[in-house]
């Protein structure tokens, strides 16, 4: 059969990408490595019969305000069962110390929680949420446009009244930031655990914004859906498949065909060749797409800005069948929380950013995520029974002459359990029906694309984002070998369930095929044109 485009991956984004050029017409083939779809947006039975885990994602709150859902433009929620819930509380964190601190999506309930702490840290909160609702659709209209499609960030908050504020705060770290802002350590301490979600470091100049990433929470929980992330998989292959799509998994992607200097398909590890008719999109890492083409079919400072590509914090995830749910013991009662966790105090955290940058195996437990979806979404696992999901950093690499990874991540895996039982301590041993534990090795044995066990596509830090996501001069989806896409989460704005690579690449493959993303969305298109549009703007114009 022949196809217009040839998809190799398929994660969430390039299946996103996929469903917008097969609602325009073009005939999409998406090739997978993996068995199942998904990439990080994936739910298995990892564990016993009827337990469905998020093997990595489990929050979707940022594509809530992706277009693709905000407006439903592919009819997700309307047409494919796509549904969302916001828990509440919205999470749940111990301290050192003992104490507690539990977020609501009431905004004044979150507000008298800090002022337990501090009524000045509380009015702070109060500030900056006002602040921060003044300018957030900058922010996120920058998130959902395609480098070179519309105005900078910088453009956008130069004609904005308090833009000069803001410049400072997005050069600032997180860090800086917070404790600008508040003064109690407790809540410093939950500021960065929250700010930490995506695996960025929070004291790295440049990352001011990722303290203002409480207020997404704020608005909308730590959104999850309704049987699991792999849900929001399902309802991208169905759309594709019901547009004339097909995917095809247990198919890993090997080198990509170049003819005349085009990339004009795919060839599989297993010698199957693919041709596209129109364009190649890639999900794939690019530190192993550069592999996948003749060398000098890349120029050199394409190859540089990969070869200094920051795959990012490799993770470290435990994963539990269980037939009770952590609840944390506090003075007002017990408290369980679908997003939970625990965290060290802001010093033990600046500590924990170096630790992590020398790679230096990470023995305590100064940061972690505690989720336990089935709280609130009982489809997850059999009636009365849980999952729960324990995630961390963790150093890439054990020390010279240390025991197997085998033998480690089970011990670490209980050292993370013994602190969590410290503040939930009904979660005994005896809750726990089956188990499986992941290190940075594993996660990469699991997805070839999570290098090093990375799954937030490489750091968002300032020499990693926008015009220089992936490389400098190729942010715009485009690369350097005609008829090749890129997008995923090397492509800007970077990781996480956002959904925006997926429809920014879109953007940009369609218009360079003569269409507009928003006539194929309300659906005034013309039939599909026979050729790409030339190019003649430089890459990211």
């Amino acid at each position: 059969m022949d196809f217009d485009v040839v998809v190799a991956g398929a994660g969430h984004n390039s299946l996103i990408a996929s469903c917008y050029l097969a609602k325009a017409g073009y005939r999409c083939l998406v090739l997978d490595a993996r068995h199942i779809p998904g990439g990080g947006a994936a739910t298995e039975e990892l564990l016993d019969p009827g337990f469905f885990v998020d093997s990595c994602s489990t929050g979707h709150t940022l594509i809530r305000i992706n277009p693709l859902l905000l407006d439903d433009e592919l009819g997700l929620e309307r047409d494919y069962g796509l549904t969302y819930l916001q828990p509440d509380p919205v999470a749940h964190v111990a301290f050192p110390d003992g104490e507690h601190f539990t977020m609501s999506l009431d905004f004044e309930a979150t507000v008298a929680e800090i002022a337990r702490f501090s009524r000045a840290d509380a009015e702070a909160y109060r500030r900056m949420s006002r602040e921060y609702d003044e300018v957030k659709s900058l922010f996120n209209a920058t998130q959902f446009t395609p480098v070179g499609f519309g105005p900078s960030l910088d453009q956008r908050l130069a004609e904005h009244p308090a833009g000069k504020v803001w410049a400072r705060r997005r050069a600032l770290s997180a860090w800086d930031v917070i404790r600008h802002e508040f003064s109690d350590r407790h809540v410093q301490a939950f500021m960065l655990w929250m700010a930490f979600q995506t695996f960025v470091f929070y004291d790295s100049p440049g990352t001011g914004m990722l303290a203002y990433s409480v207020f997404a929470r704020q608005a909308r929980s730590w959104s999850i859906p309704v049987g699991g992330s792999g849900r929001l998989t399902h309802g991208l292959v169905g759309f594709l498949e019901a547009h004339g799509g097909t995917v095809i998994c247990n198919k890993r992607v090997g080198r990509l065909l170049v003819e005349g200097g085009r990339c004009v398909g795919v060839e599989t590890t297993d010698g199957e060749r693919f041709r596209a008719g129109k364009a190649v999109l890639s999900t794939i890492h690019v530190k192993h797409l550069i592999d996948m083409a003749p060398a000098d079919s890349w120029p050199e400072e394409f190859r540089y800005g990969v070869e200094t590509y920051d795959v990012g914090i490799s993770g470290f995830a435990a994963y539990f069948a269980t037939d009770r749910p952590p609840v944390f013991e506090t003075p007002a009662g017990g408290v369980s929380a679908v997003s939970a966790g625990l965290v060290g105090w802001p010093d033990d955290l600046i500590q924990l950013s170096a630790d992590l940058r020398r790679g230096r195996f990470i023995d305590g437990v100064p940061w972690l995520l505690v989720a336990t979806p089935s709280l609130v979404d009982p489809s997850r696992a059999p009636e009365g029974m849980h999952t729960v999901k324990l995630l961390s950093p963790q150093a890439a690499r054990l020390p010279e002459g240390s025991e197997s990874w085998d033998i480690v991540k089970d011990r670490h895996a209980r050292n993370q359990l013994a602190a969590l039982r410290r503040f939930a301590p009904t979660f005994t041993e005896d809750a726990i029906t089956a188990r499986l534990v992941k290190a940075p090795p594993d996660i990469e044995r699991s997805n070839i694309h999570m290098i090093n066990g990375a799954f937030h596509g490489g750091d968002r830090g300032p020499a990693f984002s926008g015009p220089l996501r992936p490389a400098p001069g190729w942010a715009a989806h485009r690369m350097p070998i005609p008829g090749l896409y890129q997008t995923g989460g090397t492509t800007h704005p970077g990781g996480s369930i956002t959904g925006a690579p997926g429809r920014n690449a879109a953007i940009v493959l369609l218009h360079d095929l003569g269409r507009e993303l928003s006539d194929v969305v309300s659906d005034t298109a013309s039939a599909a044109p026979d050729a790409l549009v030339a190019v003649a703007e430089p890459a990211d114009a």
